[in-house]
C-alpha cells in the first residue's frame, strides 16, 4: 500500500537503487557484475500473502544458510508516501505501517533504514556483509525490499526482492536482482562473483517456494 525509503546514512557504493532500473542487464554500475532472475511460485492472493511475509521475516536469508545478527532498526525517519484506489481516495496504512512485526525467534521484520549483519558461507565461500534496507514496498500486489552493503562485506553492491502477483495471469512470481563489486582477495579472482550469486539464488528460490515453509 506503502513505499518506505531510508533518507540517511551511507552505503558503501554510488548506485542506490540500481536494482530497480530496468536496463540494470544491460548497463550495471562500474566494476559490478549484474544479475536477475524470476521464478514462478504459485498462484492467488493466498500464495502472494505467504511468500510476502516469508520474504518480509528474511527467510531467503536464512534459508541460504545465512545467520542474521544486530538486527537494529532505522536511527532517523523513512519517508513514506500515501497510495491511492481508482477513485483517488487515499487508501488507509496497514498494520505493517503501525506497528513492528516480529517473527517467531523475535527478529523484527524488514524495515526501510534497519541495518544488520550477515554471517555464513556460500558455496564454501566466506559470505559475510554488513547491509542496510534501503527501500520496502508493500503494495496490493507486489512485496519486496532492497539491501545495499555498508561496509565489511565480502562484495559491494545491492539486491532486490520482490513478490509479484500478476493481476492479468494470477500468478505469483519471485524476482531477484542484483549487482555484486568484488571486496575481498577471493572474490577478485574470474567468475567467483558470479559463482556466489547463482548459488545464492538457487537458495533464495528454494526458501520462497512453497516446498519450504518456516514458521512466522
Amino acid at each position: 500500500m506503502r513505499r518506505g525509503t531510508f533518507r540517511e546514512g551511507t552505503v558503501d557504493y554510488a548506485a542506490v537503487g540500481a536494482t530497480h532500473a530496468p536496463d540494470l542487464m544491460h548497463f550495471p554500475p562500474e566494476r559490478s557484475t549484474p544479475a536477475e532472475d524470476s521464478w514462478r511460485i504459485g498462484s492467488g492472493e493466498d500464495r502472494f500473502r505467504t511468500a510476502g511475509d516469508a520474504l518480509l521475516s528474511w527467510t531467503a536469508q536464512r534459508a541460504a544458510g545465512l545467520e542474521l545478527h544486530d538486527v537494529r532498526p532505522a536511527s532517523g525517519a523513512a519517508y513514506t508516501g500515501v497510495s491511492f484506489d481508482a477513485e483517488g481516495a487515499p487508501i488507509a496504512p496497514n498494520r505493517t505501517q503501525v506497528e513492528q512485526r516480529f517473527d517467531s525467534e523475535g527478529t523484527p521484520f524488514v524495515a526501510p533504514g534497519m541495518t544488520l549483519r550477515l554471517r555464513g558461507r556460500v558455496g564454501g565461500m566466506r559470505a559475510d556483509a554488513e547491509l542496510r534496507v534501503i527501500s520496502v514496498t508493500e503494495e496490493r500486489r507486489r512485496i519486496g525490499f532492497v539491501l545495499g552493503t555498508v561496509g565489511g562485506s565480502v562484495v559491494s553492491g545491492e539486491e532486490s526482492f520482490d513478490v509479484e502477483w500478476r493481476e492479468d495471469t494470477d500468478e505469483v512470481w519471485f524476482t531477484v536482482r542484483a549487482f555484486d563489486a568484488p571486496v575481498a582477495l577471493l572474490y577478485r579472482v574470474p567468475g567467483m562473483v558470479r559463482r556466489r550469486r547463482r548459488e545464492l539464488f538457487a537458495r533464495y528460490l528454494r526458501a520462497i517456494s512453497p516446498l519450504y515453509t518456516t514458521p512466522i
